[in-house]
């Protein structure tokens, strides 16, 4: 069945987009004006009417190409920045050197200054200072390598402000994916609420049933009541234990921030910080207890799976060699620089050497699954066992050494 997603778009730059727009258009209409007003003293007026004809339409045509992120491409982005380096490369073709070296305007003007904004806004200060320097190279180049004060200022101050509005556009973006987040926060909080109410006035109560009822019967009876009974601790964990996944936040700026979720992994979801507490609350049970901090326990994903398959080995030993009876209790604490989860139960205990004996009998189970896994994440775990009063496995592992 596919699932359900909810995608919530932030807008917060759609009014740069909006401005840049507008801004091509008024720079258009100034460009041909400066020319249509001093076309006499223009030594080849053609060239210069001819280039101004082809920015006019091109900027009518790419109108919608600035409306928003999505439709402003790499591919357009360069595009627009050719057309804007071959008209001031062209202006020494068309005006005199005396209007250049006077500090005159090139023929797109202040035309150019979008071009290089459009890349500020869809790639941040990065792509606006890659653009700017192309630029501020053309404007050198046609002044002879010896440019006005004027021209230097102007080039300095397109330079400048494209980097700063590439800067501010990062800032938003950062700022609409914490948003983005807090808003996943708030609809998984209100979901599972409702989900609570749902459960805690319908499925447990009957699972609560189930299970009186089955003991009281007794026979096949009463171990279906025991199984009620715990998924009803189960389910009443999940439920109360307020856990949320990791965000899936989109990474292309293109897109916006959205706030999305997915159950599938993908290349690099080892990569990051998970809460380990997601990993060993779904343990708790009838038999089994679980207690955690109230805060999220963060480990290097790869060393948050490594423990937690660790304690399942624990777990397993237990069911195997304690008994049915049995019962089991895990503790997560979190101190700082270490995590520290002990698997405590209230089964025979093991005897002396039994464990180097089922070593040497080639059952690794302890030595591999447990303390095997430990010393490879740089930690380690500690078994203490007294006959007749259960067992207990400590695991310890530093968080500076998994990184």
């Amino acid at each position: 069945m596919a699932k359900r997603e909810r995608v919530v778009r932030m807008s917060v730059e759609q009014p740069l987009w909006r401005a840049l727009t507008a801004y091509r258009l008024i720079t258009m209409v100034y460009a041909a004006l400066l020319f249509a007003s001093a076309y006499k003293d223009f030594d080849c007026p053609w060239v210069a009417a001819g280039y101004l004809a082809v920015l006019a339409v091109w900027t009518v045509a790419t109108h919608r190409k600035v409306a928003n992120a999505v439709s402003c491409t790499k591919r357009f982005l360069g595009a627009d920045l050719t057309v804007a380096l071959v008209g001031i490369l062209l202006t020494p073709v068309a005006d005199t050197y005396e209007r250049i070296a006077a500090g005159g305007p090139t023929l797109p003007s202040i035309w150019t200054a979008g071009s290089v904004l459009a890349f500020a806004i869809k790639g941040g200060w990065r792509w606006a200072g890659f653009a700017s320097t192309f630029v501020a190279a053309a404007n050198v180049l046609v002044h002879g390598g010896n440019p006005t004060r004027d021209t230097l200022h102007n080039v300095l101050l397109v330079w400048v402000a494209s980097i700063a509005i590439g800067y501010v556009v990062e800032v938003a973006r950062a700022s609409e994916a914490t948003l983005a987040r807090a808003l996943e926060i708030e609809a998984a909080t209100r979901e599972r609420e409702r989900l609570a109410r749902d459960i805690h006035d319908g499925v447990l109560q009957v699972l609560a049933m189930v299970q009186r009822r089955g003991t009281e019967l007794g026979g096949e009876a009463a171990e279906l009541g025991r199984m009620a009974g715990e998924q009803e601790v189960a389910l009443r964990t999940l439920v109360s234990s307020g856990l949320l996944p990791a965000s899936r936040i989109s990474r292309d700026e293109s897109l916006g921030a959205l706030v999305d979720a997915y159950d599938v992994e993908e290349p690099g979801a080892d990569e990051g910080e998970l809460d380990l507490r997601t990993l060993l609350a779904p343990h708790a049970g009838s038999r089994v207890s679980f207690a955690e901090p109230g805060t999220p326990v963060l480990l290097p994903v790869p060393a948050a799976k490594e423990l937690a398959a660790a304690v399942g080995a624990a777990l397993d030993n237990v069911r195997k060699h304690a008994g049915d009876g049995a019962r089991a209790w895990i503790l997560v604490e979190d101190w700082g620089d270490e995590v520290i989860v002990t698997v405590r139960d209230d089964g025979p205990g093991i005897p002396a050497g039994r464990l180097d004996q089922a070593e040497g009998e080639g059952r690794m189970g302890v030595a591999l699954s447990i303390r095997g896994r430990l010393r490879d994440l740089g930690g380690s775990a500690e078994l203490v066992s007294v006959p007749g009063q259960g067992t207990e496995v400590e695991l310890k592992v530093p968080r500076g050494r998994t990184q």
